[in-house]
């Protein structure tokens, strides 16, 4: 990742640390695009992390490293760029594109992935496909 950093040469990149969750909300306001990334591993690409949940609740532009059922969430929404996990130059050839959208575009980006993840991660509305789903007959004999 370092390398990709250096070919990049993004005008400002600031990694603050590490802050207790309940003050993230205040960071996602000052961001122009929030980051997150898994490493490649079959089990990561099988759930959607709790951060691009959170992050498209935000309204902010997401910009991802990660592969399976996150990468689709994003790429669905309309809400960001996504890079394979492990590959540093293709998140920088993202940031890429993201810096050359217009805040208006990023704006759009944003208000795009809240209003999908309203839809999709709405907890009664999970709800009740749990319920259906378990509700529903097996079909698979034993």
């Amino acid at each position: 990742a370092d390398g990709a950093a250096q070919q990049l040469r993004a005008g400002r990149v600031v990694l603050l640390g590490r802050f207790p969750l309940d003050r993230m909300p205040e960071f996602f306001t000052g961001a122009d695009a929030l980051l997150v990334t898994l490493r490649k591993e079959p089990i990561w690409s099988m759930t959607i992390p709790g951060k691009v949940q959170s992050y498209l609740a935000s309204g902010k532009p997401l910009l991802a490293m990660l592969d399976g059922e996150g990468r689709r969430v994003i790429e669905e929404a309309e809400a960001g760029f996504v890079a394979p996990s492990g590959d540093g130059l293709a998140l920088a050839a993202q940031l890429r594109r993201l810096m050359a959208l217009t805040a208006e575009q990023r704006e759009e980006m944003g208000r795009r992935g809240a209003v999908y993840g309203a839809h999709e991660f709405n907890r009664a509305r999970l709800l009740q496909s749990l319920e259906g789903w378990m509700a529903t007959p097996s079909t698979v004999e034993h």
